[in-house]
């Protein structure tokens, strides 16, 4: 299928989410996490996400988790990453309780998809230290893509992952995981990475960016994406793709948000102060730029 009609296909089956001047979003994806091994990507930001996620959480925003939030290529069983990374669940869920949460899934857990999976993987988990079945995400709901709609102007935000333009890991991903789960991650425990990633790959990268920039501009529509881990934040007047980045840079986490009619690219990182204290802190990397101003300079 050509990536047009596919990008066409996915947002014309993705549910709408109405959104105002008060909506206050934060957009992460690419987080990997994995169950706490040497190939775990995610361990060494997990504190920074935490931190993150909870400053979202009191201030009110809904959080969405654009795809690949779980590495289940390298894993089979994603009560090994739950038992992991306890902390980042716990959170996951408080956002969940309150109607706070939106999950896409990306290629990295495409099995997510398949609602069977879901309702018996993320609805409940099995509590190790009490031997029994806890809730989870209950009746949690993981789409391929998700629109804001803002209910004044009618403008549209498509938010989906970004590996349907790429062929390795849309068409063909049950072979693309074969060779991340049986081949790259033994060498990763080797400190070898992957190199057939669209994260290591610079020309694929660009190759993901210029389509779905295509997507953006033909249809007058912003998209917000991952997959790349590259975060992309246009000006008003150019394609209007941004991404998000990821949650597995070797010193931070970035995001986008989307608060007050405003989008902003930022990241968190830990720091020290004079004192020689560590801190999380966030930093603005881009904007914040009116998100209506990219559609008033397509018109």
């Amino acid at each position: 299928m050509n990536y047009l009609k596919r990008l066409t296909k996915v947002y014309k089956d993705s549910p709408k989410i109405s959104c105002g001047e008060a909506s206050k979003f934060i957009i992460m994806s690419d987080v990997h996490r994995g169950d706490g091994g040497w190939a775990d990507s995610f361990a060494k930001n997990q504190n920074t996400f935490f931190a993150a996620l909870t400053y979202y959480f009191n201030e009110n925003y809904t959080y969405i988790e654009l795809g690949d939030g779980d590495e289940l290529w390298e894993n089979r069983n994603i009560n090994d990453i739950i038992y992991a990374h306890s902390d980042a669940f716990w959170v996951l869920k408080k956002f969940h309780e309150q109607k706070r949460l939106h999950m896409i899934y990306g290629n990295h857990d495409i099995v997510k998809k398949y609602l069977l999976y879901v309702e018996k993987n993320l609805f409940q988990y099995f509590n190790r230290r009490e031997n029994e079945y806890c809730d989870l995400l209950s009746d949690i709901k993981i789409h391929e893509g998700l629109i804001l709609k803002n209910k004044k102007t009618h403008n549209e935000i498509m938010l989906l992952h970004g590996h349907q333009v790429d062929f390795l890991n849309s068409d063909i991903w049950r072979v693309a995981r074969f060779l991340v789960r049986y081949f790259w991650k033994p060498l990763e425990n080797f400190c070898l990475h992957d190199v057939t990633r669209t994260a290591k790959n610079y020309k694929k990268k660009n190759d993901v960016a210029m389509k779905l920039s295509r997507w953006a501009s033909k249809e007058n529509k912003i998209i917000v994406a991952g997959h790349t881990h590259r975060p992309m934040f246009p000006k008003p007047g150019r394609p209007p793709y941004f991404n998000d980045g990821s949650c597995v840079h070797p010193r931070c986490i970035t995001g986008i948000e989307i608060s007050g009619g405003d989008i902003t690219l930022i990241k968190w990182s830990i720091k020290s102060n004079s004192e020689k204290m560590l801190k999380v802190e966030r930093e603005i990397l881009a904007g914040p730029n009116k998100i209506n101003d990219y559609f008033e300079k397509a018109r």
